[in-house]
């Protein structure tokens, strides 16, 4: 071949498209539609990807994800959802409670894989848990129902505390089931139980301080990703109102907050990227049952039970999962 004529062909065959020079398939592509904001316990995120990398994929190399985080407010998920679905993405992953149920009404074929903190099938998402039909499966925890537990073990913290308050958010489905369940417990403890509603920001200092007013000896958190979300505000609120206080998760306890009893995140999280990756293996959800983990853990920050005056039972201290001193 003469010269002229390869340096011919040769700027040809860099004209062509890419998909003719190369015939690599694009890579995949996740959305991950979350309850929470995008700095929130980053450990959790991280052990949804060390799910994936479990089953072969790792983030920038073999797979994208798109993030869509709803900070707290709920009403963003339908719009946050409905952008996954338009991108498109293969597989949603939907991370905490509310985001489920948005995430199913904006498709009905894009599989998505769920962690919820409430019986999925009661909540509508699936129908069994063994063969959740549809396009959803994912990961449950204990949640709603681990709320009156809280409000044992700060009775057991507090045994001479007659009156105690609980924190609820009236914009979530679970409010009405936990406020029943919760006062159910409380007059089996002969306790004096009054309930503080917040639903935004705005509503934590109206609430504290009607703690003050009420003289309560103590506080539950119910659950709900919206005060997971704000974790570090309620536990410094917590601590300048100087009331005893039990959150849901590790991350509360960590800002500072006195104690929390609720299911250990990073398994779930972790679960959740493994059936994600199943998913994108060509699993069908309807295929993969629903798995329920029930790890749960107790964690106890003496620092801050010292700043309160409080002391800890050694029955509590010998069940904790962690103490931070």
């Amino acid at each position: 071949m003469k010269r002229r004529e390869f340096v011919t062909l040769l700027g040809a065959t860099a004209a062509w498209p890419p998909a003719a020079r190369a015939q690599q398939p694009a890579m995949p592509v996740i959305g991950v539609l979350a309850s929470r904001g995008p700095g929130d316990e980053p450990y959790l995120l991280a052990a949804f990807r060390q799910g994936l990398k479990d089953t072969g994929y790792v983030e920038g190399q073999n797979v994208g994800i798109e993030y869509r985080f709803a900070e707290g407010q709920y009403d963003r998920l339908a719009g946050l959802a409905a952008e996954l679905v338009r991108r498109p993405v293969i597989v949603i992953a939907a991370l905490g409670t509310p985001a489920a149920p948005a995430a199913k009404a904006a498709t009905a074929t894009i599989p998505i894989v769920f962690t919820v903190g409430v019986d999925p099938v009661e909540a509508g998402l699936i129908t069994s848990l063994s063969r959740p039909g549809g396009n959803l499966t994912g990961v449950t925890g204990l949640g709603v129902e681990l709320s009156p537990k809280r409000l044992q073990l700060l009775h057991e913290l507090l045994p001479s505390a007659t009156v105690v308050a609980a924190l609820i958010n009236p914009t979530t489905t679970t409010a009405v089931a936990q406020s029943k369940d919760l006062q159910a417990s409380a007059r089996g403890f002969g306790l004096d139980l009054h309930f503080l509603s917040a639903g935004a920001e705005h509503d934590f200092e109206a609430a504290f301080a009607k703690l003050v007013q009420l003289r309560a000896g103590g506080l539950v958190v119910s659950n709900d990703p919206f005060f997971v979300s704000r974790s570090d505000q309620l536990a410094a609120l917590a601590l300048r109102y100087a009331v005893p206080t039990i959150f849901e998760f590790r991350a509360f306890v960590m800002a500072g907050g006195l104690m929390s009893y609720g299911s250990n995140l990073t398994d779930l999280y972790r679960l959740v990227g493994v059936y994600t990756g199943r998913v994108l293996k060509g699993e069908k959800p309807t295929d993969l049952p629903v798995q329920q983990s029930s790890k749960v853990e107790l964690i106890l920050n003496l620092k801050t039970a010292k700043a309160l005056g409080v002391t800890v039972p050694i029955s509590l201290l010998g069940r904790a999962d962690e103490v931070i001193e």
